[in-house]
């Protein structure tokens, strides 16, 4: 082992994903969690293009795959149900509308946590309090009152991250709001779905609703787009963000006034802001910075996740390749990643804008047929190189072999 100290704020996805390759290379891993436990279901994310070779190469791909929801295709339907337009998750190469690897965020998060738990310490219910950092380390204080050095520290805690915060600033320099309010919950699958989703757009009012299908037959998932110039509400007040949601989506059509029937009684609301995170560097010193709370490139990407796994697998490679020095690898880590993260961010950005209330966006609608979005959408899935880090020394676990 290396003897590297390195504390993870974040159990997500990005976190857990990063603490597999910390420990393959070597480093002894801590990760802090504030919530008690892991948090189940969420919605649905994607791994297309290298986010899958990535997958292989931790040697989870089996296990990824049977957690999958299984879906087959989607469905675009009017306001009456009637079908508009067909897509298939083998469209692609599986790497189109509907992944051929598609998950609940909560199933990929217990998938890496139940990789990587033997080999990495997990704090949950506690998270960083103070930071403090010289030449040689950092000084950590625990909300819970322990108080420990660490060699590296890193966040993975998401766009409201509360690392990025207290050493790289407000939120409000970073968050760049895209005109959208995201919702989605869990109901009964009343509904019929069977491994097929439906969405409904309408486009005059900027409203979309959603129904996919999980791996638990019984439950479906509901997810709510609305357009919002502004969002001023606390993303922690659930009861508030009920509220707003009745109000901007009572009136939309189809199966939309019985999925707002399990509004409240469902057990896992979520509603936020869609938006990016934009950042001239993700490091500071020691500290660094991966996933949404790096470059969130939005749910409007449908690459957030691939982002993370990616980013997690070049991050922790660059950093170990450097010997562990953080100037060289946090600056090697931004140069490889960059490029790939600023295509999906593009794409995010056009997708929001496909939403916009007629009017209010004064830009053209992208072509998406053209020739230049099919070159964006290769970079946004393909667009960086995964350096073969396996000649490293290691932690022991034999990694897969890189694909020629």
């Amino acid at each position: 082992m290396s003897g590297i100290r390195v504390l993870v704020a974040g159990a997500s996805v990005a976190g857990p994903a990063l603490a597999h390759w910390l420990h393959r290379w070597g480093a002894e891993v801590t990760v802090v969690e504030r919530a008690p436990e892991l948090r189940p279901g969420g919605q649905a994310v994607d791994a297309r293009g290298v986010a899958k070779e990535v997958i292989a190469r931790m040697g989870l791909d089996a296990a990824v795959r049977a957690a999958c929801t299984d879906t087959a295709g989607a469905y675009t339907v009017d306001a009456d149900g009637k079908v508009l337009e067909t897509f298939r998750a083998e469209d692609d190469g599986g790497d189109g509308f509907i992944a051929d690897i598609e998950i609940l965020r909560g199933d990929l998060a217990r998938v890496l946590y139940d990789d990587t738990r033997a080999d990495v310490e997990y704090l949950f219910g506690d998270r960083i309090a103070e930071l403090t950092q010289d030449a040689d380390g950092v000084d950590v204080v625990f909300a819970g009152g322990d108080r420990r050095r660490f060699d590296l520290v890193i966040g993975a805690d998401g766009l409201h991250s509360a690392l990025r915060a207290m050493v790289f600033g407000p939120h409000e320099r970073f968050l760049h709001h895209l005109g959208q309010v995201l919702a989605f919950y869990s109901v009964p699958n009343e509904f019929g779905l069977d491994r097929w989703l439906f969405e409904h757009q309408d486009h005059e009012s900027g409203r979309s609703v959603l129904l996919r299908p999980i791996q638990d037959a019984t439950r479906a998932m509901a997810m709510f787009y609305f357009a919002s110039a502004d969002f001023d509400v606390d993303y922690r007040d659930i009861e508030a963000q009920k509220v707003l949601l009745r109000e901007r989506i009572t009136g939309l059509g189809w199966s939309t006034p019985d999925i707002l029937a399990h509004l409240d009684d469902t057990p896992d609301f979520y509603l936020d802001q869609v938006a990016q995170v934009v950042m001239d560097s993700w490091s500071d010193g020691r500290v660094g910075l991966l996933g949404d709370a790096a470059f969130s490139s939005s749910p409007m990407s449908g690459q957030g996740t691939g982002l993370a796994l990616v980013g997690a697998y070049v991050l922790a490679g660059e950093l170990a390749a450097a010997g562990w020095d953080p100037a060289i690898g946090f600056a090697r880590y931004e140069t490889r990643m960059r490029p790939y993260v600023e295509a999906n961010q593009e794409i995010g950005r056009l997708n929001a804008r496909t939403r916009a209330v007629p009017g209010t966006d004064p830009e053209p609608m992208p072509d998406f047929a053209s020739e230049w979005f099919a070159e964006l959408l290769g970079r946004a899935i393909n667009g960086v190189d995964l350096p073969d880090y396996t000649g490293m020394p290691d932690s022991g676990k034999t990694p897969v072999a890189v694909a020629e």
